[in-house]
């Protein structure tokens, strides 16, 4: 879970940088958009992780 939440952490910056950084200005809507879902998953694996503890 911890990997997921690690992926979901990537993407989200990923997102970040094309969204707020302009540097694709036709996407920038879609990438913010992605960036806080992203976010949002980040938290809620990790909160996952936090509550369920080890993973099988």
């Amino acid at each position: 879970m911890l990997t997921w939440a690690l992926i979901f952490l990537g993407v989200a910056l990923v997102a970040a940088v094309f969204g707020f950084g302009g540097i694709a200005s036709a996407s920038a809507g879609i990438a913010q958009i992605l960036f806080f879902i992203f976010i949002v998953l980040f938290v809620v694996a990790l909160i996952a992780r936090a509550v369920g503890g080890r993973a099988p």
